[in-house]
């Protein structure tokens, strides 16, 4: 049976600590899905325990991205095997509230681009993390929400939903961290196609260390939250203009 959505989940020596994010995607998701845990190399301690956890759950399987090292190359590589016209993309470290998925998937069926798991929407919440990031994911995702009109506070997140014919359409031109967030709700903003968010839960994570690296990737983000403001183009023409930003 074809899957209603691919979850896509970058990762990176995660070791035993996935079995528990695996454990909750299971039990929270319904919809039929595949989960693709993607990791730069074989011998990633995040590999064993997948393929130990993929012995009871056949639908999750660890994928090897041979292309280039990185988490915005991991996620592109995880959408680009996606076997569902719905990608979620969700995080390794248990930070984010698989409940919404379902949710989220529903919204791209009905006709958004994207769906967006939002912090700072009505119902939503940050607990945990370091200031710094949280006050400048904050700043980015409402004045592009107030000033751009992008369609949810939270631009930044990792967490959303997307249709996968929109993204091969747009392509993905992110190569630092996890700016693809960001990237296709400014992508869906200049092709003025619909994007939605639901309220989510955010927890720190309680093990591990983050690998979010602020200063090397701001100007990346902030290249971003600029393109969000161009004028209007046609879909196909969107990804000419981003590849022409992203030479200049």
């Amino acid at each position: 049976m074809k899957p209603r959505v691919s979850i896509v989940i970058p990762a990176y020596n995660e070791g035993s600590d996935i079995e528990d994010v695996l454990t909750r995607l299971t039990e929270s998701v319904q919809l039929p899905h595949e989960i693709l845990v993607v990791v730069d190399a074989p011998d990633d301690s995040t590999v064993s325990c997948v393929e130990k956890y993929a012995r009871q759950h056949p639908t999750t399987s660890a994928v090897v991205n041979d292309v280039e090292p990185g988490p915005a190359q991991a996620i592109r590589y995880g959408i680009e095997r996606a076997a569902a016209d719905v990608v979620v993309v969700t995080m390794a470290d248990g930070c984010d509230d698989p409940q919404q998925i379902d949710q989220m998937v529903r919204l791209v069926e009905r006709g958004v681009v994207i769906a967006a798991a939002s912090r700072y929407s009505r119902g939503g919440q940050q607990v945990g993390g370091p200031f710094l990031k949280s006050l400048l994911s904050r700043a980015a995702g409402l004045s592009l929400w107030v000033l751009a009109r992008v369609g949810t506070r939270d631009a930044t997140n990792s967490f959303k939903a997307y249709d996968v014919d929109f993204v091969r359409r747009v392509g993905i031109a992110s190569s630092a961290g996890f700016e693809i967030g960001i990237e296709l709700v400014a992508k869906a903003r200049r092709a003025r196609l619909p994007v939605a968010e639901v309220p989510t839960i955010w927890l720190e994570r309680n093990h591990g260390v983050s690998n979010f690296k602020i200063v090397s990737w701001l100007p990346h983000y902030l290249g971003w939250w600029r393109f969000a403001f161009g004028p209007r183009l046609e879909i196909d023409q969107v990804r000419t203009a981003a590849e022409r930003k992203g030479s200049s």
